[in-house]
């Protein structure tokens, strides 16, 4: 009798043992191409992709240091402005790399138009979260108290953050396309003026 439950006991972990076998095999089998489009993220949310947005917002700047590329402090320079992005970016696992391109046209104040490019870097929150630094180049352009006939540039940097729930229906960043709320905080050169904005970016 102990023979025969012995002889199941082996049978059981024969049978067992050969699926692990056959898994560890695969596992260690090289040559197989890697699907990153079942990659995912430690989050669970695909790793890798290409999502191109555009997006809407608005905002307002003061200029606030000793100078703004040659324009003096005492002019005060400010304004309400409303801006289009065009930009895509490029998850990679728990983080993100981008790219975008800006315009913008004042509304109220001493702003005429602006416009620039920056790159964008920074941490995926789910599928349609995002905490990014951003660098890039601006030029500005003022309607009034300044020379209104050249553009002042300067580098730009930024920090902002994006949401949109995916559980809502809002979704992004590999899945589908969707709707985010944005908010940022830039400035001209180094600290050279305060640009808060807020706005909706719709990806594909």
């Amino acid at each position: 009798m102990r023979k025969l439950v012995l002889a199941a006991v082996a049978a059981s972990a024969a049978f067992v043992a050969t699926p692990s076998l056959a898994q560890d095999a695969t596992a260690t089998d090289t040559s197989a191409p890697v699907d990153t489009s079942t990659a995912q993220a430690p989050d669970g949310t695909k790793a890798f992709g290409f999502e191109p947005y555009v997006a809407v917002r608005g905002g307002w700047e003061e200029f606030q240091t000793d100078s703004v590329a040659g324009a003096p402090q005492q002019n005060k320079l400010n304004g309400s402005l409303v801006e289009g992005l065009v930009g895509a970016n490029v998850p990679l696992g728990a983080f993100f790399v981008g790219a975008e391109g800006n315009v913008a046209k004042g509304i109220s104040g001493d702003i005429d138009w602006q416009y620039g490019a920056a790159g964008r870097f920074g941490l995926r929150a789910g599928e349609s979260g995002l905490i990014y630094g951003k660098v890039g180049y601006q030029w500005v352009n003022f309607d009034k108290r300044v020379n209104t006939d050249r553009d002042f540039h300067d580098v730009t940097y930024g920090i902002g953050f994006e949401v949109g729930p995916k559980e809502i229906g809002l979704g992004g960043l590999t899945g589908n396309s969707g709707i985010r709320l944005r908010g940022e905080v830039s400035t001209f050169g180094w600290t050279n003026s305060f640009r808060p904005t807020l706005g909706i970016v719709a990806h594909f």
